[in-house]
């Protein structure tokens, strides 16, 4: 099969477009024929090995797959003997290990059949961006109906989900975001639009019940003055810092929040099936629809993970293949 192949981290470049082995099939996962695979940081930070951690998932010293891309949609190929609810030719959404490439395996838990009304590309921009938005937001941050959300980031990969989300959930909902992208916030459902080009939204005297950050460009102390006292604060972005920085970072709101009323935080996302299906009845009621900014083709991979790298992504950056 054809894949996107880096043999060692670093810079982006180091991707290449070349005829590899299909991954083996295994009794109890998918292969899926791909048709599409959604693209955001992480997959900057695989190629590039940088921060550290991601070495822990994909190789110490090299990548040990090194086809990049974690969400896909497209249509099973085959089959695991012991995979009951998919069979070949069943159009599919979920997550995988390197998605840049004609097939991916993925666990039959990591799938989900694609929402009737979107294309494959659409459903291709869904997984794992908007499953980090629903478990911050309903799971990470409790949050109810008639609360106050603020999310920074509005426009972006898990940002343009949140927001729909949120509102799906019954918030009263903040988006922070560029001049360029006010307008798309608000389509998606936003009650408040927050330039931040005119607009310092640290120094806002609205309290909120939840703040999602997921940018990450403002102290601890600025965003904690967002919320109320017994608000919290869930942090969501690899951040541009690096080395000890980023492990401040990283570690400073764990360490802080035993002893304030608020509820700083991190947390995992972790992609199953029945997630992946409360994704697909969100897009069938028509309260949730992906945000794509730029689609490219497989051998344009690396402009696309540039483009992302820019930071300035409306939405989600899909790759046919």
């Amino acid at each position: 099969m054809r894949a996107m192949v880096h043999d060692a981290y670093g810079a982006l470049e180091f991707l290449e477009l070349r005829e590899i082995d299909l991954p083996a099939l295994g009794d109890d996962a998918v292969m899926v024929r791909v048709q599409a695979a959604g693209l955001h940081v992480g997959d900057c930070f695989g190629v590039r090995g940088e921060p550290f951690a991601m070495r822990l998932v994909s190789g110490l010293l090299r990548p040990r797959y090194g086809v990049p891309g974690f969400d896909l949609a497209g249509r099973v190929h085959a089959v695991g003997r012991n995979v009951k609810r998919f069979q070949p030719g069943d159009e599919v959404f979920g997550v995988c290990e390197g998605s840049c490439a004609e097939y991916a395996r993925a666990g039959e838990n990591q799938l989900a059949l694609k929402p009737e009304s979107l294309t494959l590309e659409e459903a291709a921009a869904l997984p794992t961006s908007a499953l980090a938005a629903l478990h911050g937001l309903r799971d990470a941050g409790k949050l109810r109906a008639g609360q106050k959300v603020l999310i920074n980031g509005a426009s972006g990969g898990v940002g343009t989900f949140a927001v729909q989300i949120a509102k799906a959930l019954g918030a009263e909902v903040t988006g922070v975001c560029s001049t360029a992208n006010v307008a798309l916030v608000r389509s998606l459902g936003a009650d408040h639009v927050v330039d931040y080009t005119r607009e310092d939204f640290t120094q806002r005297a609205e309290r909120y019940d939840l703040v999602l950050d997921s940018v990450e460009n403002r102290s601890l102390s600025e965003c904690r003055r967002l919320l109320t006292p017994g608000g919290t604060l869930l942090l969501n972005s690899g951040t541009g810092a690096q080395g000890m920085d980023m492990l401040i970072r990283l570690v400073k709101p764990l360490l802080v929040s035993p002893f304030v009323r608020q509820n700083l935080r991190r947390y995992l996302s972790t992609p199953n099936h029945e997630d992946l299906v409360v994704l697909k009845d969100l897009v069938a009621s028509g309260k949730l629809r992906p945000v794509i900014d730029q689609t490219y083709p497989l051998a344009g991979t690396v402009k696309a993970l540039r483009h992302i790298e820019g930071g300035h992504a409306r939405g989600k950056v899909v790759v046919t293949v």
